[in-house]
C-alpha cells in the first residue's frame, strides 16, 4: 500500500487562471457550498438553465456518494476548454473501499447502501464526458464534464486530451503553481510554472508565465523561454517547463529550468524528460531544447505525458492501479494527487495522445 497523505483541510479557495477549486467534503453542507458555486461558475460560462440545473444534479450526486460510500473526500472544480467551448469539470476524490465492479455500480437499481441506486448512471447520463475508476480498498476517483449545450465533448487540443490539478499548499488560499495548454500547427505545447515559495509572489510570477506562455503561440522553445526569463525580471522567479508534441515529425520538444518534472509513458517505456538547475528570471540561466522521439505505442495504450510540479513526490507510478493507464487524464491526475501529494503547491498535468 502506498504512504497515503491526508485530504487538504477544509478551506474557502480562492479563484485564479488554471488554478483548481477544492472542497473538501465532510458533512452535508459541504455538498450544498460545492452546489452553490458550481452552479455560479455554470452561469458565467453561458450555460443554459437547463444545463445549470443538470450541473446542480452531478455536484450533487459526487458528494452525495462521497458521504453514503466513503463517509469524506473532496470535490474539485475546474473550467475547461472541450473543443470550441468553454465547460466545467468535476472530480470527486476518496479514500474509500472502493467498488468491486464498476459496471455493475453504474447500472440503475443497483445500490450497495439500500437506496434508488441512480446516481452514478444518472452523473454519466447528464454529461457531455464521464470516466470513474474505482480499486477495492484504494478508493474511488470519478470525473463528469459538462457543457453549456450539452452533448459530447470534443478533446482539448486536437489529437490530445489533457487534464490538470493545481492546488495550493495546505492552509494557502493562493496558489504559488499554474499551467496551460497551447493548441500548434503539428500538435500542441504544455506548460507548467512554479512561483519560488508559496502565497501572491510565488502565484505573481507563475501567472506572469502563463500569460507570457499564452501570448506567444508558436514561439519557438528557445526563444520562449527566454522571453519567459526576461519577463520574470523584477519577481521572484520561477520554476518552469514546456513541453511540444510534434504528430507530423513524432518527436517531443521540451525545455525547461528548475525542479519541474516530466515523464513520457507508453507501456513499458517510461522516459524522463531533463530539466536543467537555475530559476527563471533570477539571471540569464542557459537552457536547453531536448528532443525526444515519440514513444512507440504499446500494449493499446496510447503514449502519456506526465508534468508536474515538486508539490507531487517523484516516486510516483501507474503500476499499482491496474486500468488506470486507459482512463481520462482527469482520473489520472486526481489518482496522482491523492496518494502522492507533498505539503506545498501542486500542480500536475496528464495529456494524452489521440492517435
Amino acid at each position: 500500500m502506498h504512504d497515503h497523505v491526508e485530504m487538504r483541510p477544509y478551506s474557502i479557495p480562492q479563484e485564479s487562471p488554471g488554478c483548481s477549486l477544492a472542497f473538501s467534503v465532510t458533512e452535508q453542507s459541504r455538498i450544498a457550498e460545492v452546489r452553490r458555486k458550481a452552479v455560479n461558475l455554470a452561469r458565467k460560462l453561458g450555460f443554459s438553465e437547463d444545463q445549470t440545473g443538470k450541473t446542480a444534479i452531478v455536484v450533487t450526486e459526487a458528494g452525495t456518494n462521497l458521504l453514503k460510500h466513503a463517509r469524506s473526500g473532496e470535490l474539485l472544480l475546474d473550467t475547461v476548454q472541450l473543443g470550441q467551448m468553454s465547460g466545467l469539470r468535476i472530480v470527486a476524490i476518496d479514500k474509500g473501499p472502493g467498488m468491486q465492479n464498476v459496471g455493475q455500480c453504474l447500472q440503475d437499481g443497483f445500490s450497495s447502501t439500500g437506496s434508488p441506486g441512480t446516481g452514478l448512471g444518472a452523473m454519466r447520463r447528464l454529461s457531455s464526458q464521464f470516466d470513474i475508476h474505482s480499486l477495492p480498498d484504494q478508493g474511488t476517483v470519478l470525473m463528469a464534464c459538462l457543457r453549456p449545450k450539452g452533448g459530447l465533448a470534443k478533446p482539448s487540443a486536437p489529437g490530445f486530451e489533457v487534464a490538470g490539478i493545481c492546488l495550493p499548499k495546505p492552509g494557502q488560499s493562493v496558489c504559488g503553481d499554474n499551467w496551460a495548454l497551447q493548441p500548434r500547427p503539428n500538435g500542441w505545447a504544455v506548460l507548467v510554472a512554479d512561483g519560488l515559495g508559496h502565497g501572491p509572489g510565488a502565484a505573481e510570477a507563475s501567472l506572469e508565465l502563463r500569460r507570457i506562455f499564452q501570448a506567444n503561440p508558436g514561439l519557438d522553445l528557445q526563444d520562449m523561454m527566454q522571453r519567459m526569463q526576461a519577463g520574470l525580471r523584477g519577481t521572484r522567479g520561477a520554476a518552469a517547463a514546456v513541453a511540444e508534441m510534434d504528430r507530423q515529425k513524432r518527436e517531443v520538444r521540451f525545455v525547461g529550468l528548475g525542479n519541474i518534472s516530466a515523464c513520457l509513458l507508453s507501456g513499458s517505456q517510461n522516459r524522463h524528460l531533463v530539466s536543467r538547475y537555475g530559476i527563471v528570471g533570477r539571471r540569464q540561466e542557459l537552457s536547453r531544447v531536448y528532443v525526444t522521439p515519440w514513444p512507440e505505442r504499446e500494449g493499446g495504450s496510447p503514449p502519456l505525458l506526465v508534468m508536474h510540479s515538486d508539490g507531487l513526490k517523484t516516486g510516483w507510478s501507474l503500476d499499482p492501479y491496474p486500468g488506470l493507464v486507459t482512463r481520462h487524464p482527469a482520473l489520472i491526475a486526481g489518482v496522482l494527487y491523492r496518494d502522492y501529494q507533498r505539503d506545498d503547491d501542486l500542480t500536475v498535468v496528464v495529456g494524452r495522445v489521440i492517435e
